[in-house]
């Protein structure tokens, strides 16, 4: 599965950073934006999650079912087919806060209690969608919209 191979990678980027922090960018951060044709100062979750798959469909030599975007909500708008109402490790959850803005990552596990393990950019200990690494954190489903199965 291609997710599990993508969480894999976001799992060796965990603790990269912005430089300097608040930026949106930095060596990783310039990495992940590019993986999607954007330059430094954007947003970079869904472009981190847009990098870790296209690495892991590499290592598969499969193709990325994702579009190349970093918009959160255009790809969850844009590929209805890889929805799924229950998640699993390796998902991509979609989180929407309106008018377009979001905010994505891995969901690594999901805990007895319910709640999601995640690993996701652009966040960090305080759970910002707009934070400054490459986080493990922990989320209820209550705010998640849904979840991508790639």
């Amino acid at each position: 599965m291609i997710g599990l191979e993508a969480l894999k990678v976001a799992a060796t980027q965990l603790g990269a950073e912005e430089q300097p922090r608040g930026s949106n960018d930095g060596p990783r951060v310039r990495e992940y934006l590019k993986a999607v044709k954007l330059g430094p100062g954007y947003a970079w979750c869904m472009a981190f999650v847009y990098w870790c798959t296209a690495k892991g469909c590499t290592d598969l030599a499969q193709a990325n079912p994702l579009l190349q975007t970093g918009g959160v909500m255009r790809q969850w708008n844009e590929r209805p087919a890889l929805r799924v109402a229950k998640p699993q490790a390796g998902d991509i959850f979609i989180m929407d806060f309106g008018k377009g803005v979001g905010h994505t990552g891995f969901v690594e596990k999901v805990l007895p209690d319910g709640r999601i393990q995640t690993i996701e950019g652009n966040t960090n200990a305080d759970g910002s969608r707009e934070g400054y690494a490459v986080c493990r954190r922990t989320r209820a489903t209550s705010s998640i919209k849904g979840y991508l199965r790639i």
